[in-house]
């Protein structure tokens, strides 16, 4: 007798890295529940967004996280949250939801934090910084960025209309974002950048729980994980465990 479909039986052919998860549901919705938002009340931006000289002369220390879930155009978002999908999603795979989260945010504030350094800097492209208005999930994204490249160096990334490996699309936009932070012309969001490289890369490295082997050993469960699926595979256990929370 033929066994009939599942429901949840994988498709001959998907695009992105796959389902998106709840962690990084929340992280979205609240990306764009703040951004229509502000639509509605842009004077807000000029209290969460980040301005290194209120940090600094009036203690706005909040604003270091708070500019993460501003934007300021469709496309702004758009782009950010389709590289919070198409990067994080995978990350959260390999590394679990905690860790995924501790290096977003830590990444984020970091940028910001190194931001407000760069604006101190004795330069007219320093100093331009000091009183703009920072706003966007930039930083964490670009060091979720550096993160992919760092696990899937040769793994083929679009960038304009030519793949190219993932390590050096994260060295191209670096140097992008390095020239453009160091010209008088540069946008002001372009240390912001540089710094979610700079903190991903130091978080990374001086993480002590972060061995190769367990990145290997998720890596290899989820991989599992999506066969079992593909064929219609499911462990016992309740029918309400469909849904728990994978580490």
């Amino acid at each position: 007798m033929r066994r009939p479909a599942s429901r949840y039986a994988s498709s001959s052919f998907s695009f992105g890295p796959g389902p998106i998860s709840q962690t990084l549901k929340i992280l979205i919705g609240a990306n764009v529940v703040m951004f229509l938002v502000t639509s509605l009340a842009p004077s807000l931006l000029a209290y969460l967004g980040l301005v290194p000289a209120l940090v600094l002369g009036r203690f706005w220390v909040w604003t270091l996280a708070t500019y993460m879930f501003l934007h300021g155009g469709i496309f702004h978002i758009l782009f950010n949250m389709l590289a919070l999908w198409m990067f994080g999603s995978e990350l959260e795979r390999i590394w679990g939801t905690r860790y995924f989260l501790k290096f977003y945010f830590v990444t984020g504030i970091g940028a910001g934090a190194l931001t407000v350094l760069f604006s101190l800097l004795p330069f007219a492209f320093a100093q331009q910084v000091h009183g703009s208005v920072i706003i966007g999930a930039s930083g964490a994204i670009y060091g979720l960025l550096l993160a992919y490249a760092m696990y899937f160096p040769d793994r083929p990334i679009l960038l304009v209309v030519f793949p190219v490996p993932a390590k050096i699309a994260v060295a191209i936009l670096g140097a992008i974002a390095l020239f453009s932070s160091l010209s008088d012309a540069g946008g002001t969001a372009n240390a912001t950048h540089l710094g979610g490289l700079v903190v991903g890369y130091l978080f990374l490295k001086g993480a002590r729980i972060h061995p190769i082997s367990e990145v290997k050993y998720r890596y290899l469960k989820w991989k599992i994980s999506r066969t079992r699926k593909k064929f219609d595979v499911y462990s016992g256990g309740r029918s309400n465990d469909f849904d728990r929370r994978v580490h």
